[in-house]
């Protein structure tokens, strides 16, 4: 690894955060040569919104209120990500890669022989979902899938040497999904994974486009990203949703919360501006404080914050029948549910992303879904 340091030169546009739309824009360059880098891509995090630098290393992408992770990639050199809230001209510089993965991997003892043939359906499973919609999945380039072995932790590991491409047929997406890791922990039966995934729209005609808007619908009502916009919009009642905290002696007993705005648990923080200060000192005294960064913009948001695991119940939806089978559960159970455990406090933007994502532990209803039954973020529901 490289022992330079990420440079990010940040100029800061003035900006409104109530506005319906902001720019984001500016160049990427090698962080050595300073040369521009032409087609170069850069995407926000799970959204259908990206685009690649002109030959003068150049890109404009105009984006509705909310935050995004904003991803720059270009082969040979490491892969960056930053947050956007607000209008923003950047100068990105990429640092170039020691050695590409597929040398790492061939030089790997633990790589498992014929690992797709032996591991590719669990890996699906568990990265695409089991689920109605990822029976309509397809991995098209299954061969960038190297699977790892370790005896001592008993884990499996997957890398990819290039991004995934996923078609979507379900809900009408192509994926591309740029895999960081999946680990899949045999001891404690737990997976994780990360990367960074850009949708883009399937094309079909109207019967086919119909049918995809329905299902996209249907997904969303009930997940993860349509409970957070209902935080976000103080609508959480209205729209059929009920959280339960458990004991605080009785670890097996969950109590409703009746007031899910109780500052204890939710507070909203509305947009601001921030200025960082230096102070210079002369004889141990402070003597001025100077601004050394433009003012920054915070975006209105929500933040939450529970002590105790949740279970957060959708009462306009019945579980799907392969979610039962799946979970030994009794076939008249009438609503979905999950349980969740909240490291820290979140945020919660306009657009329902939520950070730190790290901070948020899903089991239950919600575990059960994976890649073939998120949206993008911006996605709009009827």
């Amino acid at each position: 690894m490289q022992k330079h340091i990420l440079s990010v030169l940040f100029i800061i546009a003035t900006a409104c955060t109530v506005h319906s739309q902001f720019l984001v824009s500016g160049m990427v360059l090698d962080s050595v040569t300073r040369e521009p880098l032409s087609a170069a891509s850069v995407f926000c995090q799970n959204t259908t919104i990206g685009t690649t630098t002109d030959k003068q290393g150049e890109f404009r992408l105009s984006l509705k209120a909310g935050v995004y992770d904003l991803i720059f990639s270009y082969t040979g050199y490491q892969t960056q990500t930053i947050r956007v809230n607000e209008q923003t001209k950047l100068e990105m510089l990429m640092l170039k890669e020691d050695k590409n993965l597929g040398e790492v991997i061939i030089k790997s003892s633990s790589e498992v022989p014929d690992g797709w043939a032996k591991h590719g359906e669990f890996f699906l499973q568990h990265f695409i979902g089991s689920t109605p919609n990822a029976a309509q999945c397809e991995l098209k380039n299954p061969e960038v899938l190297k699977f790892y072995f370790y005896k001592r932790s008993n884990k499996l590991k997957v890398l990819a040497t290039e991004p995934l491409d996923i078609s979507n047929n379900a809900l009408g997406y192509n994926l591309h999904y740029q895999l960081d890791s999946f680990v899949y922990y045999n001891n404690s039966n737990i997976d994780s994974y990360r990367g960074y995934c850009l949708y883009s729209e399937m094309e079909g005609n109207d019967s086919l486009k119909n049918a995809w808007a329905k299902n996209r619908r249907n997904t969303y009502e009930g997940s993860k990203l349509h409970f957070m916009r209902s935080y976000y919009d103080s609508t959480l009642i209205e729209d059929g949703w009920i959280i339960d905290m458990l004991d605080e002696i009785n670890d097996k007993k969950f109590s409703k919360v009746n007031d899910v705005y109780d500052t204890a648990y939710y507070n909203f923080v509305t947009s601001k501006t921030e200025y960082i200060y230096e102070d210079s000192v002369i004889n141990d005294s402070v003597v001025v404080r100077n601004i050394i960064k433009d003012s920054i913009n915070t975006p209105a948001q929500t933040e939450i914050f529970y002590p105790r695991k949740i279970s957060i119940t959708y009462t306009k939806k019945s579980p799907e029948k392969e979610y039962l089978k799946k979970m030994n559960l009794p076939k008249n159970i009438p609503y979905v549910i999950s349980y969740i455990e909240i490291k820290d406090w979140i945020a919660i933007t306009e657009n329902g992303y939520y950070y730190e994502q790290k901070d948020w532990i899903n089991q239950g209803y919600w575990s059960w879904k994976n890649v073939a039954d998120f949206l993008p973020y911006d996605y709009l529901s009827e």
